[in-house]
This record gives C-alpha cells, structure tokens and sequence, in this order.
C-alpha cells in the first residue's frame, strides 16, 4: 500500500503551503513545499503530483518514485544503463534520472535488418503493378521480402521497446535529457512520473505494406513513443514530445502513398485511468493521442479512461489532440498552434460513449483555417466546449462547427463537471503562459 507524499507542483499555483483553489467548485487543498525548501537543493525526482491536480491526483494521487531509498536513485546516460535501472529493484519505487540523450537506435535502421533483407525487392515484389490491391501480406513466407521485413521489424521492437515498472519516476537532468527513438511502455501498472525530458517519436524502420489499406493501400507503422496501457495514476508533466529529426513532410512516399513510419507521440489506452498530462510541448506529428483505441472496448474502457490535460501546448499537429472514446477527459488552458500551411485534420475527436469536457482553451489558427475543424465527430457523444478563445475571441466550438458541418452536429453537454483543478487562467493569457513554460527544461 502506498503512503501518499504530497509536494507542490511547481507548474501549478502550489507554494508551501498555500491553499489551492480548484476550478469552479470552491474546493481547497494543501500541499506541502518542495525538496527545494532552504538550503537544499531542488530534486525533480522527489516532486509529486499536487493535491487535486487533475484526475491523476485522484485517491492515492501519483508519488511516483518519490519514496525511493538512495539504492534505488541511478542516473543512466546509454540506454543499456536505463533498461538495467528499470527493470533493478522490481516495484519497489524508483527514480531513474536520464543524463543526455540515449537513444536505442543510435547504429541506425541497418543494425536491425536481417539476413537477406532488401527494400528494393520488397517494393518491386508487392507494388501494384506486380501484387494488386487485393491480397495482403500476411501469407508470405518467411523467407519472402514481407517475411524478412516482420523479422527485421521484431529486431526493431524488442531493441526500443522497455516497460516502466510500478512506483518509478523518470526525469531528465537539466535541460538537455532526452530519449531518441525509444517506446516507453508504461503498461499494466500503478504510480509512475514521467518528467523533464525531450522525447523524439520512435521512426519504424520497416513499415508494413497493405494493399488493401483504402482503395489504394497505404504504409502503416508501429511504436507510439510513450503508451498508458490499462496502468493508473500516471502524470507526465513538462516533457517535449515531438517527431524531432524526422518530421512527416520529410518522409519518402512509395507506390504514391506517404511512407509512414511514426504512429503515436502518447496514447491511454485498455482501462488506463487517472492520469494527468500537464505542461508539455507537443510538436509537428500526425496521429498524436488516443485515449481508448476501440469503439469495441467498452467491457474494458467503461468507467475509466479519466484523463486530464491542461497547460500543454500542440503546435503543428494534424489531428488526435486527443481522439477520445469512453473516457471522462478533461482539456483546459491548452494552447493548439496550427502552423501555416501544415496539414491539419482536427483538434478533439469525439468518440465512441467519451465524455469530454472542453474549456477555457485558447486556439491559434492561420487564416483559412476555420474554427469549426477544431471538432471532428466520430461517435454519437455530447461534449462541453466553453470559454474556448480563437484568435484572441470567445468562440463557441460547437456552434460554429455545426454551422459549418450540420452533417456531423454535435451535441452539448458532457454530463459532468470537472472538479480537480488548479488555478484556471483566463484564455487570453493562456499563449502567454503556455508558450513560455511548458515543455522540457521549463520546470519552475
């Protein structure tokens, strides 16, 4: 059983102990002050989530690693060294600190192909001139091109793929930590912190071709950069998650469909629950966030999925910010930068039975773009969309978007009222705020 520790978020208006005004309710809590207090320095690795700070704050809260003895504090600077430190001491809690960039694919794509593997005979064998688009790939035999790609792709998978263990937090040291190509697996388990670090989005180095993907097939790829898999009480705070040295518009295309090789930046997913996203730049990726993967997934999803999402910037992303099924979601003082002349898709998805609560964001939009894209209906589900500012403007998301798209009207009303929440900016300030404090090496 966890003994909660509670220690001021430095992002949120939390000193010593100050009391903490929460949303709209009028309910207050207290947390204590930091590590940093007198003479001592200030450890990241120590800090917990604060009191009523979104649904990860929920019941136990998220202490993360907090309690870890000095055994269990390592500072790892290859990624061999954090793998060991993840997985040293099982659940016991844990501060892992990252020193530099590691990065698992640092030998490059080639040190994960197999024998006899070549991308020049794949694409002549499953081009559509030669395979058609009417049979996929998954009969090939083993020693076939797709066969020698799946090889070479499980290579890739158990080389970047680690889980993160109950009770641990992850902090980068200073302002140039980061993890290059790595997929954190943050699955099945209970308390854990992921903090101060850049995080470049994995590239799958053998995407798989379907032909019969759409009419025309398409290149579809794995690894999400960092995965909340049927796990609890998780808070990733002040991170950079971005796609970094290879954004899509860089990416090749073959047999006339982009050549995709990122699928994720940070998807909640299968039962995950009470997680608090807070504080992070997100950067110039495609499909960013799922929470829930599945309208099939009720048996699972029903009930949990409670996610909250405040002072995170998105800026050049093309859509899933996020998609949301099933879950209670809970988006406010967000700043969405849509770039000029990016693909842009949407902002929030509206899916199967989700339950999101939209407010107090602000959105930046370049001329052309209209305000009613900020919304994208999948599923048949109400949603609160309040005091949203576009441009510097109050504007109501979901009049505009059913003005312009009646045939996907949206209806208001999420059913429920968030209640854990610290101080709530006004939306014209929220650019000002956000822009210049959250992301990696930003933590106040």
């Amino acid at each position: 059983m966890r003994t909660r520790i509670w220690h001021a978020h430095v992002g949120a208006s939390v000193v010593g102990c100050t009391a903490l005004v929460l949303g709209v309710t009028g309910t207050v809590a207290h947390a204590q002050g930091s590590h940093a207090q007198g003479s001592h320095v200030r450890d990241l690795g120590r800090e917990t989530l604060a009191v009523g700070d979104g649904w990860g704050s929920e019941g136990a809260g998220t202490t993360g690693g907090a309690a870890a003895t000095a055994g269990q504090v390592r500072t790892v600077a290859t990624w061999a060294e954090f793998k060991a430190a993840l997985q040293a001491g099982g659940d016991a809690p844990k501060i892992i600190k990252v020193k530099g960039v590691i990065d698992p694919v640092a030998e490059g794509c080639a040190s994960f192909a197999a024998p006899g593997y070549d991308f020049d005979a794949y694409l002549e064998k499953y081009s559509p001139e030669n395979w058609g688009l009417d049979t996929d790939l998954s009969g090939e035999p083993a020693d076939s091109p797709e066969g020698l790609r799946a090889v070479s792709a499980a290579s890739q998978d158990k080389a970047i793929k680690v889980e993160v263990p109950a009770n641990t937090t992850i902090v980068g040291v200073g302002k140039g930590a980061g993890i290059r190509g790595g997929s954190l697996q943050i699955k099945g388990v209970d308390n854990v912190i992921l903090r101060n670090l850049t995080i470049e989005a994995p590239l799958d180095c053998f995407p798989q071709w379907d032909p019969t993907d759409t009419d025309t097939g398409a290149w579809n790829s794995e690894y999400d950069a960092v995965v909340v898999y049927g796990s609890t009480h998780v808070w990733v705070d002040h991170n950079t998650l971005t796609d970094g040295r290879y954004p899509d518009s860089t990416l090749p295309t073959y047999f006339g469909r982009t050549y995709q090789q990122h699928d994720g930046l940070l998807d909640i997913v299968r039962g995950a629950d009470h997680v608090t996203v807070s504080w992070n730049s997100v950067e110039d990726h495609d499909k960013t966030m799922l929470i829930g993967n599945s309208d099939s997934a009720g048996a699972t999803d029903t009930g949990k999925l409670k996610v909250t999402l405040h002072h995170n910037k998105f800026e050049g992303i093309v859509e899933r910010a996020p998609r949301v099924r099933f879950g209670q979601v809970d988006a406010y003082n967000n700043h969405f930068v849509v770039t000029e002349g990016q693909s842009y898709g949407y902002t929030f998805g509206v899916g199967a039975s989700s339950q999101l609560y939209a407010s107090d964001n602000a959105f930046s939009l370049p001329a052309g773009v209209s305000a009613a894209k900020t919304l994208k209906k999948w599923s048949e589900a109400p949603l609160t969309a309040e005091n949203n500012y576009v441009n510097g403007r109050r504007t109501d998301l979901i009049a505009v978007h059913n003005a312009e798209i009646p045939a996907e009207t949206l209806q208001s009303g999420a059913g429920w009222t968030p209640t854990l929440r610290t101080k709530v900016d006004p939306p014209r300030a929220v650019p000002g705020i956000v822009d210049g404090r959250a992301g990696a090496g930003k933590v106040r």
